[in-house]
Protein backbone atom coordinates (compact mmCIF):
# COMPACT_ATOMS: atom_id res chain seq x y z
CA UNK A 1 0.00 0.00 0.00
CA UNK A 2 2.88 2.36 0.84
CA UNK A 3 4.55 1.66 -2.52
CA UNK A 4 1.26 2.42 -4.30
CA UNK A 5 0.94 5.70 -2.43
CA UNK A 6 4.54 6.59 -3.25
CA UNK A 7 4.04 5.83 -6.93
CA UNK A 8 0.86 7.89 -6.92
CA UNK A 9 2.61 10.82 -5.25
CA UNK A 10 5.54 10.60 -7.66
CA UNK A 11 3.17 10.60 -10.64
CA UNK A 12 1.24 13.61 -9.34
CA UNK A 13 4.47 15.55 -8.71
CA UNK A 14 5.66 14.76 -12.24
CA UNK A 15 2.35 16.03 -13.58
CA UNK A 16 2.66 19.20 -11.48
CA UNK A 17 6.11 19.84 -12.89
CA UNK A 18 4.67 19.66 -16.38
CA UNK A 19 1.93 22.14 -15.42
CA UNK A 20 4.48 24.75 -14.22
CA UNK A 21 7.22 23.81 -16.68
CA UNK A 22 7.92 27.41 -17.73
CA UNK A 23 8.47 28.49 -14.12
CA UNK A 24 8.80 32.18 -15.09
CA UNK A 25 6.36 33.50 -12.53
CA UNK A 26 7.74 31.22 -9.81
CA UNK A 27 11.32 32.41 -10.34
CA UNK A 28 10.34 36.07 -10.31
CA UNK A 29 8.20 35.61 -7.20
CA UNK A 30 11.05 33.77 -5.47
CA UNK A 31 13.48 36.56 -6.35
CA UNK A 32 11.11 39.10 -4.81
CA UNK A 33 10.88 37.04 -1.60
CA UNK A 34 14.67 36.92 -1.42
CA UNK A 35 14.80 40.70 -1.88
CA UNK A 36 12.34 40.91 1.01
CA UNK A 37 14.86 39.01 3.13
CA UNK A 38 17.64 41.41 2.11
CA UNK A 39 15.38 44.32 2.99
CA UNK A 40 14.75 42.68 6.40
CA UNK A 41 18.50 42.76 7.05
CA UNK A 42 18.53 46.45 6.10
CA UNK A 43 15.62 47.12 8.45
CA UNK A 44 17.38 45.32 11.33
CA UNK A 45 20.56 47.30 10.67
CA UNK A 46 18.68 50.61 10.54
CA UNK A 47 16.82 49.78 13.75
CA UNK A 48 20.01 48.80 15.57
CA UNK A 49 21.90 51.84 14.31
CA UNK A 50 19.06 54.15 15.28
CA UNK A 51 18.91 52.75 18.82
CA UNK A 52 22.66 53.18 19.27
CA UNK A 53 22.50 56.75 17.89
CA UNK A 54 19.71 57.92 20.21
CA UNK A 55 22.09 59.58 22.70
CA UNK A 56 23.91 61.35 19.85
CA UNK A 57 20.90 63.24 18.58
CA UNK A 58 18.61 63.46 15.58
CA UNK A 59 21.33 64.30 13.05
CA UNK A 60 23.19 61.04 13.72
CA UNK A 61 19.95 59.05 13.93
CA UNK A 62 18.55 60.36 10.63
CA UNK A 63 20.50 58.08 8.23
CA UNK A 64 19.61 55.00 10.26
CA UNK A 65 15.96 55.98 10.49
CA UNK A 66 15.97 56.60 6.74
CA UNK A 67 17.51 53.12 6.18
CA UNK A 68 14.93 51.48 8.42
CA UNK A 69 12.05 53.37 6.75
CA UNK A 70 13.26 52.60 3.22
CA UNK A 71 13.76 48.94 4.13
CA UNK A 72 10.27 48.72 5.63
CA UNK A 73 8.72 50.27 2.52
CA UNK A 74 10.79 47.97 0.30
CA UNK A 75 9.63 44.93 2.28
CA UNK A 76 6.02 45.87 1.79
CA UNK A 77 6.58 46.48 -1.93
CA UNK A 78 8.47 43.22 -2.46
CA UNK A 79 5.87 41.23 -0.56
CA UNK A 80 3.01 42.78 -2.56
CA UNK A 81 4.80 42.25 -5.88
CA UNK A 82 5.62 38.64 -4.99
CA UNK A 83 1.95 38.00 -4.26
CA UNK A 84 0.84 39.61 -7.51
CA UNK A 85 3.44 37.85 -9.65
CA UNK A 86 2.58 34.53 -8.00
CA UNK A 87 -1.13 35.07 -8.61
CA UNK A 88 -0.47 36.00 -12.24
CA UNK A 89 1.65 32.88 -12.76
CA UNK A 90 -1.04 30.74 -11.13
CA UNK A 91 -3.68 32.27 -13.40
CA UNK A 92 -1.66 31.40 -16.50
CA UNK A 93 -1.02 27.87 -15.27
CA UNK A 94 -4.71 27.34 -14.43
CA UNK A 95 -5.86 28.71 -17.77
CA UNK A 96 -3.49 26.42 -19.65
CA UNK A 97 -4.43 23.40 -17.55
CA UNK A 98 -8.17 24.09 -17.67
CA UNK A 99 -8.03 24.16 -21.48
CA UNK A 100 -6.32 20.77 -21.45
CA UNK A 101 -8.84 19.28 -19.02
CA UNK A 102 -11.86 20.62 -20.92
CA UNK A 103 -10.38 19.29 -24.16
CA UNK A 104 -9.79 15.90 -22.55
CA UNK A 105 -13.32 15.87 -21.12
CA UNK A 106 -14.82 16.65 -24.52
CA UNK A 107 -12.72 13.99 -26.27
CA UNK A 108 -12.69 11.27 -23.62
CA UNK A 109 -12.44 7.63 -24.58
CA UNK A 110 -15.78 6.08 -25.58
CA UNK A 111 -17.31 4.13 -22.70
CA UNK A 112 -15.66 6.27 -20.03
CA UNK A 113 -17.40 6.05 -16.64
CA UNK A 114 -16.73 9.70 -15.73
CA UNK A 115 -19.91 11.59 -14.92
CA UNK A 116 -20.74 15.16 -15.84
CA UNK A 117 -20.41 16.16 -12.20
CA UNK A 118 -16.90 14.71 -11.80
CA UNK A 119 -15.74 16.31 -15.04
CA UNK A 120 -17.16 19.68 -13.94
CA UNK A 121 -15.44 19.31 -10.59
CA UNK A 122 -12.15 18.49 -12.34
CA UNK A 123 -12.36 21.46 -14.70
CA UNK A 124 -13.34 23.94 -11.97
CA UNK A 125 -12.47 22.92 -8.40
CA UNK A 126 -9.49 20.66 -9.03
CA UNK A 127 -7.83 23.02 -11.47
CA UNK A 128 -8.32 25.82 -8.94
CA UNK A 129 -6.51 23.67 -6.37
CA UNK A 130 -3.16 24.35 -8.06
CA UNK A 131 -3.54 28.09 -7.46
CA UNK A 132 -1.91 28.08 -4.03
CA UNK A 133 0.74 25.60 -5.17
CA UNK A 134 1.95 27.88 -7.95
CA UNK A 135 1.40 31.26 -6.30
CA UNK A 136 2.50 30.45 -2.73
CA UNK A 137 4.11 27.05 -2.19
CA UNK A 138 6.66 26.96 -5.02
CA UNK A 139 8.05 30.46 -4.35
CA UNK A 140 8.06 29.75 -0.60
CA UNK A 141 9.90 26.45 -1.08
CA UNK A 142 12.59 27.96 -3.28
CA UNK A 143 12.98 30.99 -1.01
CA UNK A 144 13.17 28.76 2.10
CA UNK A 145 16.23 27.03 0.69
CA UNK A 146 18.17 30.30 0.24
CA UNK A 147 16.78 33.03 2.50
CA UNK A 148 17.79 31.41 5.85
CA UNK A 149 21.38 31.18 4.60
CA UNK A 150 21.37 34.90 3.80
CA UNK A 151 20.07 35.73 7.28
CA UNK A 152 22.51 33.28 8.87
CA UNK A 153 25.44 34.90 7.03
CA UNK A 154 24.43 38.41 8.17
CA UNK A 155 23.96 37.14 11.76
CA UNK A 156 27.35 35.39 11.75
CA UNK A 157 29.08 38.65 10.79
CA UNK A 158 27.60 40.35 13.84
CA UNK A 159 27.66 37.41 16.28
CA UNK A 160 29.00 33.91 15.52
CA UNK A 161 27.48 32.69 18.80
CA UNK A 162 23.98 33.86 17.77
CA UNK A 163 24.47 32.19 14.37
CA UNK A 164 25.45 28.95 16.13
CA UNK A 165 22.27 29.09 18.24
CA UNK A 166 20.17 29.53 15.10
CA UNK A 167 21.82 26.52 13.43
CA UNK A 168 21.42 24.37 16.56
CA UNK A 169 17.71 25.13 16.90
CA UNK A 170 17.10 24.76 13.19
CA UNK A 171 17.25 20.96 13.20
CA UNK A 172 14.44 20.41 15.76
CA UNK A 173 12.41 22.98 13.80
CA UNK A 174 13.06 21.06 10.58
CA UNK A 175 12.15 17.75 12.23
CA UNK A 176 8.88 19.25 13.47
CA UNK A 177 8.10 20.43 9.92
CA UNK A 178 8.74 16.97 8.46
CA UNK A 179 6.58 15.25 11.08
CA UNK A 180 3.80 17.80 10.69
CA UNK A 181 3.91 17.47 6.90
CA UNK A 182 3.68 13.69 7.06
CA UNK A 183 0.76 13.85 9.47
CA UNK A 184 -1.07 16.44 7.37
CA UNK A 185 -0.51 14.74 3.99
CA UNK A 186 -2.97 11.87 4.38
CA UNK A 187 -5.60 13.97 6.17
CA UNK A 188 -5.38 16.65 3.49
CA UNK A 189 -5.64 14.09 0.71
CA UNK A 190 -8.77 12.55 2.20
CA UNK A 191 -10.31 15.97 2.77
CA UNK A 192 -9.78 17.05 -0.82
CA UNK A 193 -11.16 13.77 -2.19
CA UNK A 194 -14.25 14.28 -0.02
CA UNK A 195 -14.60 17.82 -1.40
CA UNK A 196 -14.34 16.58 -5.00
CA UNK A 197 -16.89 13.84 -4.28
CA UNK A 198 -19.35 16.36 -2.82
CA UNK A 199 -18.88 18.76 -5.76
CA UNK A 200 -19.45 16.02 -8.33
CA UNK A 201 -22.47 14.65 -6.47
CA UNK A 202 -24.04 18.09 -6.16
CA UNK A 203 -23.51 18.89 -9.87
CA UNK A 204 -25.01 15.56 -10.93
CA UNK A 205 -28.07 16.04 -8.72
CA UNK A 206 -28.65 19.56 -10.01
CA UNK A 207 -28.61 18.18 -13.55
CA UNK A 208 -31.10 15.48 -12.58
CA UNK A 209 -33.29 17.81 -10.50
CA UNK A 210 -36.45 17.41 -12.63
CA UNK A 211 -36.25 13.61 -12.28
CA UNK A 212 -35.61 13.92 -8.54
CA UNK A 213 -38.69 16.11 -8.18
CA UNK A 214 -40.90 13.88 -10.35
CA UNK A 215 -40.09 10.79 -8.29
CA UNK A 216 -40.23 12.70 -5.00
CA UNK A 217 -36.71 11.75 -4.08
CA UNK A 218 -35.87 15.15 -2.62
CA UNK A 219 -35.44 13.91 0.94
CA UNK A 220 -33.34 10.93 -0.06
CA UNK A 221 -31.01 12.98 -2.27
CA UNK A 222 -30.83 15.77 0.30
CA UNK A 223 -29.83 13.19 2.90
CA UNK A 224 -27.13 11.82 0.58
CA UNK A 225 -25.77 15.33 0.02
CA UNK A 226 -25.95 15.98 3.75
CA UNK A 227 -23.95 12.82 4.50
CA UNK A 228 -21.31 13.84 1.95
CA UNK A 229 -21.15 17.35 3.43
CA UNK A 230 -20.87 15.95 6.96
CA UNK A 231 -18.05 13.64 5.86
CA UNK A 232 -16.26 16.62 4.33
CA UNK A 233 -16.74 18.63 7.54
CA UNK A 234 -15.24 15.82 9.65
CA UNK A 235 -12.22 15.50 7.36
CA UNK A 236 -11.77 19.28 7.29
CA UNK A 237 -11.71 19.38 11.11
CA UNK A 238 -9.04 16.66 11.12
CA UNK A 239 -6.92 18.75 8.77
CA UNK A 240 -7.42 21.82 10.96
CA UNK A 241 -6.43 19.89 14.08
CA UNK A 242 -3.25 18.66 12.45
CA UNK A 243 -2.54 22.17 11.13
CA UNK A 244 -3.05 23.65 14.61
CA UNK A 245 -0.71 21.15 16.26
CA UNK A 246 1.94 21.51 13.57
CA UNK A 247 1.84 25.32 13.62
CA UNK A 248 2.03 25.22 17.42
CA UNK A 249 5.16 23.03 17.28
CA UNK A 250 6.79 25.26 14.68
CA UNK A 251 6.02 28.43 16.62
CA UNK A 252 7.43 26.84 19.78
CA UNK A 253 10.81 26.10 18.23
CA UNK A 254 10.95 29.47 16.48
CA UNK A 255 10.13 31.30 19.72
CA UNK A 256 12.64 29.16 21.61
CA UNK A 257 15.37 30.08 19.13
CA UNK A 258 14.63 33.80 19.34
CA UNK A 259 14.49 33.59 23.15
CA UNK A 260 17.86 31.85 23.31
CA UNK A 261 19.41 34.48 21.03
CA UNK A 262 17.88 37.26 23.19
CA UNK A 263 19.14 35.71 26.46
CA UNK A 264 22.61 35.09 25.06
CA UNK A 265 22.89 38.57 23.56
CA UNK A 266 21.58 40.25 26.71
CA UNK A 267 23.84 38.38 29.15
CA UNK A 268 26.81 38.84 26.77
CA UNK A 269 26.12 42.57 26.62
CA UNK A 270 25.99 42.74 30.42
CA UNK A 271 28.97 40.43 30.86
CA UNK A 272 26.93 37.99 32.95
CA UNK A 273 27.31 34.81 30.90
CA UNK A 274 28.16 31.87 33.21
CA UNK A 275 30.68 30.54 30.69
CA UNK A 276 33.38 32.18 28.59
CA UNK A 277 32.64 33.05 24.94
CA UNK A 278 35.05 34.24 22.25
CA UNK A 279 33.13 37.47 21.56
CA UNK A 280 32.00 40.60 23.30
CA UNK A 281 28.84 42.22 21.88
CA UNK A 282 28.09 45.90 21.87
CA UNK A 283 24.57 47.36 21.90
CA UNK A 284 24.39 47.77 18.13
CA UNK A 285 25.38 44.19 17.28
CA UNK A 286 23.23 42.76 20.08
CA UNK A 287 20.19 44.69 18.87
CA UNK A 288 20.94 43.71 15.26
CA UNK A 289 21.03 39.93 15.89
CA UNK A 290 17.98 40.17 18.13
CA UNK A 291 15.99 41.99 15.42
CA UNK A 292 17.22 39.58 12.74
CA UNK A 293 16.64 36.28 14.58
CA UNK A 294 12.89 36.01 13.73
CA UNK A 295 13.74 36.49 10.04
CA UNK A 296 15.75 33.27 10.06
CA UNK A 297 12.55 31.27 10.54
CA UNK A 298 10.20 33.51 8.54
CA UNK A 299 10.79 31.69 5.19
CA UNK A 300 10.27 28.30 6.86
CA UNK A 301 7.07 29.47 8.52
CA UNK A 302 5.87 30.81 5.17
CA UNK A 303 6.59 27.41 3.64
CA UNK A 304 4.75 25.59 6.44
CA UNK A 305 1.71 27.85 5.95
CA UNK A 306 1.63 26.95 2.24
CA UNK A 307 2.19 23.22 2.74
CA UNK A 308 -1.53 22.48 2.60
CA UNK A 309 -1.56 24.02 -0.89
CA UNK A 310 0.92 21.39 -1.99
CA UNK A 311 -1.18 18.55 -0.62
CA UNK A 312 -4.32 19.87 -2.28
CA UNK A 313 -2.52 20.30 -5.60
CA UNK A 314 -1.01 16.81 -5.56
CA UNK A 315 -4.35 15.23 -4.75
CA UNK A 316 -6.08 17.27 -7.45
CA UNK A 317 -3.50 16.40 -10.09
CA UNK A 318 -4.03 12.69 -9.48
CA UNK A 319 -7.62 13.15 -10.63
CA UNK A 320 -6.69 15.60 -13.40
CA UNK A 321 -4.11 13.19 -14.78
CA UNK A 322 -6.77 10.46 -14.79
CA UNK A 323 -9.05 12.72 -16.89
CA UNK A 324 -6.24 13.30 -19.38
CA UNK A 325 -5.37 9.60 -19.49
CA UNK A 326 -9.01 8.96 -20.36
CA UNK A 327 -8.74 11.23 -23.39
CA UNK A 328 -9.19 9.45 -26.70
CA UNK A 329 -6.52 9.71 -29.35
CA UNK A 330 -7.20 12.34 -31.97
CA UNK A 331 -6.50 11.43 -35.54
CA UNK A 332 -4.70 13.68 -37.96
CA UNK A 333 -7.59 14.76 -40.17
CA UNK A 334 -8.13 17.96 -42.06
CA UNK A 335 -11.45 19.53 -43.13
CA UNK A 336 -12.35 19.34 -46.81
CA UNK A 337 -15.51 20.75 -48.38
CA UNK A 338 -17.78 18.86 -50.75
CA UNK A 339 -21.43 18.92 -51.79
CA UNK A 340 -22.39 15.24 -51.57
CA UNK A 341 -23.79 12.93 -48.94
CA UNK A 342 -21.40 10.08 -48.05
CA UNK A 343 -21.98 6.36 -47.83
CA UNK A 344 -21.68 4.73 -44.39
CA UNK A 345 -20.99 1.00 -44.16
CA UNK A 346 -21.05 -1.18 -41.03
CA UNK A 347 -19.27 -4.55 -41.28
CA UNK A 348 -19.76 -7.01 -38.38
CA UNK A 349 -19.71 -4.18 -35.85
CA UNK A 350 -19.54 -5.07 -32.15
CA UNK A 351 -19.73 -2.50 -29.35
CA UNK A 352 -18.73 -3.53 -25.85
CA UNK A 353 -18.49 -0.92 -23.12
CA UNK A 354 -15.82 -1.11 -20.43
CA UNK A 355 -16.70 -3.30 -17.45
CA UNK A 356 -19.76 -4.72 -19.27
CA UNK A 357 -20.12 -8.50 -19.42
CA UNK A 358 -22.11 -8.54 -22.65
CA UNK A 359 -21.86 -6.52 -25.84
CA UNK A 360 -24.32 -3.69 -26.43
CA UNK A 361 -24.21 -4.50 -30.15
CA UNK A 362 -22.84 -7.63 -31.78
CA UNK A 363 -22.16 -8.44 -35.45
CA UNK A 364 -24.21 -5.67 -37.06
CA UNK A 365 -23.76 -5.15 -40.82
CA UNK A 366 -25.60 -2.76 -43.11
CA UNK A 367 -24.92 0.08 -45.52
CA UNK A 368 -26.43 3.53 -45.81
CA UNK A 369 -25.79 4.66 -49.37
CA UNK A 370 -25.53 8.36 -50.24
CA UNK A 371 -28.82 10.17 -49.69
CA UNK A 372 -30.58 7.11 -48.19
CA UNK A 373 -32.61 6.96 -44.99
CA UNK A 374 -31.85 3.95 -42.76
CA UNK A 375 -34.09 3.22 -39.78
CA UNK A 376 -32.74 1.21 -36.86
CA UNK A 377 -35.59 -0.47 -35.01
CA UNK A 378 -35.74 -2.94 -32.16
CA UNK A 379 -36.52 -3.17 -28.46
CA UNK A 380 -34.87 -0.98 -25.85
CA UNK A 381 -31.34 -2.16 -25.20
CA UNK A 382 -30.84 -3.61 -28.66
CA UNK A 383 -28.09 -1.08 -29.42
CA UNK A 384 -29.79 1.49 -31.66
CA UNK A 385 -28.41 4.50 -29.82
CA UNK A 386 -25.01 2.84 -29.42
CA UNK A 387 -24.59 2.61 -33.19
CA UNK A 388 -25.26 6.34 -33.54
CA UNK A 389 -22.92 7.09 -30.64
CA UNK A 390 -20.25 5.01 -32.36
CA UNK A 391 -20.33 7.33 -35.37
CA UNK A 392 -19.91 10.33 -33.06
CA UNK A 393 -16.99 8.79 -31.16
CA UNK A 394 -19.05 8.27 -28.00
CA UNK A 395 -19.04 4.46 -28.04
CA UNK A 396 -16.11 2.05 -28.51
CA UNK A 397 -15.69 0.00 -31.69
CA UNK A 398 -14.74 -3.39 -30.24
CA UNK A 399 -14.87 -5.49 -33.40
CA UNK A 400 -15.63 -5.02 -37.09
CA UNK A 401 -15.27 -1.87 -39.13
CA UNK A 402 -17.14 1.24 -40.21
CA UNK A 403 -16.18 3.02 -43.43
CA UNK A 404 -17.29 6.37 -44.77
CA UNK A 405 -16.83 7.58 -48.32
CA UNK A 406 -18.03 10.14 -50.88
CA UNK A 407 -17.48 9.56 -54.62
CA UNK A 408 -16.47 12.66 -56.60
CA UNK A 409 -19.17 12.01 -59.21
CA UNK A 410 -21.84 12.70 -56.56
CA UNK A 411 -20.37 16.07 -55.64
CA UNK A 412 -22.63 18.92 -56.59
CA UNK A 413 -25.75 16.71 -56.52
CA UNK A 414 -26.81 17.22 -52.89
CA UNK A 415 -30.38 18.38 -53.14
CA UNK A 416 -30.54 21.68 -51.36
CA UNK A 417 -27.89 20.78 -48.81
CA UNK A 418 -25.36 23.39 -49.89
CA UNK A 419 -21.64 23.24 -49.18
CA UNK A 420 -21.01 20.38 -46.81
CA UNK A 421 -17.92 19.61 -44.71
CA UNK A 422 -16.05 16.36 -45.21
CA UNK A 423 -12.91 14.96 -43.65
CA UNK A 424 -10.01 13.00 -45.05
CA UNK A 425 -6.70 11.82 -43.74
CA UNK A 426 -3.61 13.76 -44.70
CA UNK A 427 -2.74 12.57 -48.21
CA UNK A 428 0.62 10.83 -48.51
CA UNK A 429 2.20 8.61 -51.13
CA UNK A 430 1.13 5.55 -49.15
CA UNK A 431 -2.34 6.87 -48.36
CA UNK A 432 -4.23 7.15 -51.63
CA UNK A 433 -8.04 7.12 -51.99
CA UNK A 434 -9.50 3.62 -52.00
CA UNK A 435 -12.20 2.61 -54.49
CA UNK A 436 -15.57 2.51 -52.76
CA UNK A 437 -16.87 -1.07 -53.10
CA UNK A 438 -20.39 0.02 -52.12
CA UNK A 439 -20.92 1.81 -55.43
CA UNK A 440 -21.38 -0.73 -58.24
CA UNK A 441 -20.15 0.19 -61.70
CA UNK A 442 -17.63 2.78 -60.54
CA UNK A 443 -13.97 2.20 -61.26
CA UNK A 444 -10.91 3.33 -59.36
CA UNK A 445 -10.65 6.52 -61.36
CA UNK A 446 -14.18 7.45 -60.28
CA UNK A 447 -13.78 6.45 -56.64
CA UNK A 448 -13.70 8.95 -53.82
CA UNK A 449 -12.04 8.91 -50.45
CA UNK A 450 -12.98 5.99 -48.19
CA UNK A 451 -12.21 6.43 -44.52
CA UNK A 452 -12.04 3.95 -41.69
CA UNK A 453 -13.89 5.26 -38.61
CA UNK A 454 -11.31 3.67 -36.31
CA UNK A 455 -8.71 6.03 -37.81
CA UNK A 456 -10.67 9.27 -37.81
CA UNK A 457 -12.48 8.60 -34.50
CA UNK A 458 -15.72 10.42 -35.30
CA UNK A 459 -17.81 11.82 -38.13
CA UNK A 460 -19.06 14.66 -35.92
CA UNK A 461 -17.61 17.34 -38.27
CA UNK A 462 -19.90 16.16 -41.09
CA UNK A 463 -22.92 15.11 -39.02
CA UNK A 464 -25.97 16.91 -37.65
CA UNK A 465 -27.33 15.35 -34.46
CA UNK A 466 -30.76 15.20 -32.85
CA UNK A 467 -30.80 13.26 -29.57
CA UNK A 468 -33.51 11.86 -27.32
CA UNK A 469 -33.28 14.75 -24.85
CA UNK A 470 -32.84 18.01 -26.80
CA UNK A 471 -30.57 20.54 -25.11
CA UNK A 472 -32.34 23.80 -24.25
CA UNK A 473 -30.22 26.72 -23.01
CA UNK A 474 -31.39 29.99 -21.44
CA UNK A 475 -31.82 32.60 -24.17
CA UNK A 476 -34.16 32.86 -27.13
CA UNK A 477 -35.64 30.31 -29.50
CA UNK A 478 -33.42 31.70 -32.24
CA UNK A 479 -30.23 31.44 -30.17
CA UNK A 480 -31.06 27.83 -29.29
CA UNK A 481 -31.43 26.95 -32.97
CA UNK A 482 -28.25 28.90 -33.81
CA UNK A 483 -26.13 26.65 -31.58
CA UNK A 484 -25.50 24.57 -34.70
CA UNK A 485 -24.12 27.56 -36.62
CA UNK A 486 -23.61 30.80 -34.63
CA UNK A 487 -22.74 32.66 -37.85
CA UNK A 488 -26.07 31.85 -39.53
CA UNK A 489 -28.23 34.76 -40.63
CA UNK A 490 -31.65 35.44 -39.15
CA UNK A 491 -33.21 34.58 -42.49
CA UNK A 492 -31.51 31.18 -42.55
CA UNK A 493 -32.60 30.44 -38.97
CA UNK A 494 -36.18 31.40 -39.82
CA UNK A 495 -36.06 29.14 -42.90
CA UNK A 496 -34.99 26.03 -40.96
CA UNK A 497 -37.53 26.86 -38.23
CA UNK A 498 -40.31 26.81 -40.85
CA UNK A 499 -38.96 23.56 -42.35
CA UNK A 500 -38.98 21.98 -38.88
CA UNK A 501 -42.63 22.99 -38.41
CA UNK A 502 -42.06 25.67 -35.76
CA UNK A 503 -44.20 28.36 -37.44
CA UNK A 504 -47.30 27.91 -35.19
CA UNK A 505 -45.19 28.04 -32.03
CA UNK A 506 -43.25 31.10 -33.22
CA UNK A 507 -46.50 32.85 -34.08
CA UNK A 508 -47.91 32.12 -30.62
CA UNK A 509 -44.74 33.10 -28.73
CA UNK A 510 -43.72 36.17 -30.68
CA UNK A 511 -41.06 34.91 -33.05
CA UNK A 512 -37.45 33.80 -32.81
CA UNK A 513 -36.67 36.41 -30.17
CA UNK A 514 -39.06 34.84 -27.66
CA UNK A 515 -37.17 34.18 -24.43
CA UNK A 516 -36.92 30.70 -22.91
CA UNK A 517 -35.15 29.54 -19.76
CA UNK A 518 -33.14 26.40 -19.06
CA UNK A 519 -36.36 24.52 -18.24
CA UNK A 520 -37.82 25.32 -21.64
CA UNK A 521 -40.40 27.91 -20.49
CA UNK A 522 -43.32 25.58 -21.03
CA UNK A 523 -42.17 24.07 -24.32
CA UNK A 524 -43.93 20.82 -25.14
CA UNK A 525 -42.03 17.68 -26.02
CA UNK A 526 -42.88 18.15 -29.69
CA UNK A 527 -41.71 21.77 -29.65
CA UNK A 528 -38.41 20.80 -28.04
CA UNK A 529 -37.85 18.17 -30.73
CA UNK A 530 -38.71 20.62 -33.49
CA UNK A 531 -36.14 23.07 -32.10
CA UNK A 532 -33.59 20.23 -32.09
CA UNK A 533 -34.55 19.31 -35.65
CA UNK A 534 -34.21 22.94 -36.78
CA UNK A 535 -30.80 23.01 -35.12
CA UNK A 536 -29.77 19.88 -37.04
CA UNK A 537 -31.07 21.40 -40.28
CA UNK A 538 -29.09 24.58 -39.71
CA UNK A 539 -25.79 22.73 -39.72
CA UNK A 540 -24.65 22.27 -43.34
CA UNK A 541 -23.87 18.62 -42.79
CA UNK A 542 -24.33 15.75 -45.29
CA UNK A 543 -25.10 13.23 -42.54
CA UNK A 544 -28.16 13.38 -40.28
CA UNK A 545 -28.29 11.22 -37.14
CA UNK A 546 -31.60 11.09 -35.25
CA UNK A 547 -32.09 9.24 -31.96
CA UNK A 548 -35.77 8.59 -31.11
CA UNK A 549 -36.91 11.94 -32.55
CA UNK A 550 -40.64 11.16 -32.13
CA UNK A 551 -40.56 9.46 -28.72
CA UNK A 552 -43.36 10.33 -26.27
CA UNK A 553 -45.35 12.37 -28.79
CA UNK A 554 -49.06 12.03 -29.48
CA UNK A 555 -50.17 10.77 -32.88
CA UNK A 556 -50.86 14.21 -34.37
CA UNK A 557 -47.55 15.69 -33.17
CA UNK A 558 -45.69 12.61 -34.39
CA UNK A 559 -47.25 12.87 -37.85
CA UNK A 560 -46.30 16.55 -38.20
CA UNK A 561 -42.74 15.90 -37.00
CA UNK A 562 -42.30 12.93 -39.37
CA UNK A 563 -43.26 15.20 -42.27
CA UNK A 564 -40.63 17.71 -41.15
CA UNK A 565 -38.02 14.96 -40.78
CA UNK A 566 -38.77 13.62 -44.27
CA UNK A 567 -38.11 17.08 -45.69
CA UNK A 568 -34.93 17.42 -43.63
CA UNK A 569 -33.51 14.13 -44.93
CA UNK A 570 -33.51 15.18 -48.59
CA UNK A 571 -29.95 15.12 -49.94
CA UNK A 572 -28.50 13.71 -46.72
CA UNK A 573 -27.40 10.27 -45.62
CA UNK A 574 -29.70 9.70 -42.64
CA UNK A 575 -29.67 7.08 -39.88
CA UNK A 576 -32.62 7.09 -37.48
CA UNK A 577 -32.95 5.07 -34.27
CA UNK A 578 -36.64 4.70 -33.50
CA UNK A 579 -39.43 2.60 -32.00
CA UNK A 580 -41.98 4.25 -34.28
CA UNK A 581 -43.30 2.17 -37.17
CA UNK A 582 -44.68 5.35 -38.79
CA UNK A 583 -41.23 6.99 -38.75
CA UNK A 584 -39.54 3.81 -39.96
CA UNK A 585 -41.96 3.79 -42.92
CA UNK A 586 -40.18 6.78 -44.52
CA UNK A 587 -36.86 4.89 -44.54
CA UNK A 588 -35.31 3.28 -47.60
CA UNK A 589 -33.89 0.48 -45.45
CA UNK A 590 -35.12 -0.80 -42.07
CA UNK A 591 -32.62 -2.68 -39.88
CA UNK A 592 -34.34 -4.68 -37.14
CA UNK A 593 -31.75 -5.16 -34.39
CA UNK A 594 -34.20 -7.27 -32.42
CA UNK A 595 -34.04 -10.07 -35.01
CA UNK A 596 -30.29 -10.65 -34.62
CA UNK A 597 -29.36 -14.12 -33.30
Amino acid sequence: MNSIAKDRTLASRTYLKAVVADGGGVRVSTSLLLLDTVAAIGFAAGLAGGVVAVPEGVVVMAPWVLLASASAIARGAFSMLATRVGASGAYRAKTWLRRRIVDAALHRTPGSDATTGTLMSAAVDEVDAIDGYVSRFLPARMAASIAPLIVLGATAVASPIAATILVATFFPFLAAMVLAGGAAADASRRQFIALARLSGLFADRIGALPIVLVFRAEEREAAALGDAAEDLARRTMRVLRVAFLSSGALEFFAALSVALVAVCAGFNLLGLLPFPVPEKLDLGRAFFVLALAPEFYAPMRRLAAAYHDRQAAETATERLAAVERDKGTRSSVEPVWCDAAPSIRFDSVTIRYAEQDSAAVSGVSFEARPGMIVALVGPSGSGKSSLLHLLLGLAPLSEGSVTIGTPPSLQGRGAGVGRLPHVRTAVTQADQPTPNPSLPGRGAADAGTVLDLSKIGSIAPIAAWMGQSPLILPGTIGSNIALADPSASVERIAEVARTAGLSPMLLARGGLDAAIDARGSGLSGGERRRIALARALLKPAPVLLLDEPTAHLDAASEAHLIDAIARACVGRTTIIATHSARLAAIADIVIDLGERP
